[in-house]
């Protein structure tokens, strides 16, 4: 029989898998909105890839204590939510514990989330502790402000709050079940709550308030959880995965070539070629845009590291020009790109696709990284390297840098001396050409 909390909770699944469908879509839209790109070469090294650094943590274990107590957590995390399918079926129908039929199987794993639950809630805490008490530095760069900076600790918070109502109802639930409640059957094991079962008041109606409410609070904040994703940098839950597997697998350091310039390098090239011949197919194309002005110029693997960013600071730790106090921090870059995503997704939201493709909305990637920031990039690619989740900040500091350059003629005054250098003297230097071996003679 299907009684008012079946009902409820029919209810709050629809909403809440409802919205997340929503922000899902709209995730997918906005990551579209980047150029079209070809990833899907080497799908063995890919899937390779993807296991071992977003399933197997590889470059997580870099750092060991962050690196093992995010493993915990991690695993914990997605372990114990293995749970919720039986909570959902508990929920719609009105059974209890509808999985305790396999027996010692059950057992086992009721006692393994207990154990996990535990581990997370340790490994949590220590994660606070390193933030707020240890203060360790990169979580406190100047881009951390209030935002990012409490996002993190809501996750933190968010976890220890799940993690205590998990072991709070399955310790009410284990004293139901020694008490002989009407639908308590014993199933499962319960090696921590157990421990703190005895604390709580043993009165059966009350057990039954106290579990209640631990139940609907834990799966209420789960799906809170859910959907608070899309908001968070913890979006990385989900998409760390497609981000590694579409990773570039070029080496480091290799810069991809614009198409357009090799073409017009090859024709400066060819001694048959004529420089003045059109192309019929091209005629009526519009012309290419060299390098990036706005996410629209990204393409759709670059948008997807910036949704992706766990905004841990690795990256900006080992930036030799961030470590200088240069103004430069990859992470910035990251986020600052997110941002200027959610500015255009809002503006299509209010305004539709269409009348951002026309008249756009009057603001740029440009007008929020400054070029102080783009330029102070070294290129040493410390940042690729060290992500954990294989985001690559260069790529979009290099395309940036090409609009600048190539659209604007706008760089540093000393690019702007070589590149006149190398157009009149044919290297870097500023002394003729019939001079450059006089180095010889010496």
């Amino acid at each position: 029989m299907i009684y008012l909390p079946n009902i409820l909770f029919a209810i709050l699944l629809v909403v809440g898998l409802g919205f997340f469908t929503r922000n899902v879509k709209k995730l997918i839209r906005n990551i579209n909105l980047g150029r079209n790109i070809n990833r899907s070469d080497r799908s063995a090294l890919r899937w390779k890839n993807m296991i071992n650094i977003a399933l197997g943590q590889s470059k997580m274990v870099r750092r060991p204590v962050a690196g093992i107590l995010h493993i915990i957590v991690y695993l914990g995390f997605i372990i114990i939510n293995i749970e919720v399918l039986e909570i959902i079926i508990d929920g719609l129908f009105g059974t209890h514990r509808i999985f305790s039929f396999v027996g010692s199987s059950y057992n086992f794993l009721i006692g393994s989330f207990e154990i996990l639950a535990f581990l997370v809630l340790a490994s949590v805490i220590l994660f606070w502790s390193r933030r707020m008490i240890l203060r360790v530095p990169r979580f406190w760069n100047k881009e951390m402000t209030s935002w990012p900076k409490n996002d993190a600790l809501n996750i933190l918070y968010f976890e220890m709050v799940l993690m205590s109502l998990f072991l709070i109802m399955n310790a009410a639930d284990s004293s139901l079940q020694k008490l002989g409640a009407d639908r308590y059957v014993v199933a499962g094991s319960f090696p921590i709550s157990a421990v703190f079962a005895d604390w709580l008041q043993k009165d059966v109606s009350t057990l039954i308030i106290i579990e209640r409410t631990a139940w609907w609070l834990h799966i209420i904040g789960i799906f809170i959880f859910l959907n608070y994703l899309y908001y968070s940098k913890h979006l990385h839950i989900l998409l760390a995965f497609p981000n590694t597997y579409f990773a570039n697998l070029n080496p480091i350091g290799r810069v991809d070539n614009l198409q357009a310039v090799t073409n017009e390098v090859k024709l400066m090239l060819d001694p048959d070629a004529d420089p003045y011949a059109s192309d019929p197919e091209s005629d009526n194309a519009i012309p290419e845009k060299f390098g990036a002005s706005d996410i629209t110029d990204l393409s759709w693997v670059q948008l997807m590291n910036a949704y992706t960013c766990t905004e841990c600071g690795r990256c900006s730790s080992v930036c030799p020009a961030n470590q200088t106090g240069k103004e430069l921090s990859p992470r910035a870059i990251m986020m600052k790109t997110r941002d200027r995503i959610e500015e255009v997704s809002h503006f299509i939201d209010m305004k539709g696709m269409e009348a951002f493709r026309q008249n756009g909305d009057d603001k740029t990637l440009l007008s929020t990284i400054t070029d102080e920031e783009i330029w102070a990039c070294t290129s040493c690619n410390a940042c690729v390297s060290e992500c954990p989740v294989n985001i690559d900040p260069l790529c979009i500091i290099t395309d940036l840098r090409r609009y600048l350059v190539m659209e604007e003629s706008k760089a540093p005054q000393e690019l702007n001396m070589m590149m006149t250098n190398i157009e009149n003297n044919g290297a870097p230097w500023q002394y003729n050409q019939l001079d450059r071996l006089n180095w010889k003679n010496e």
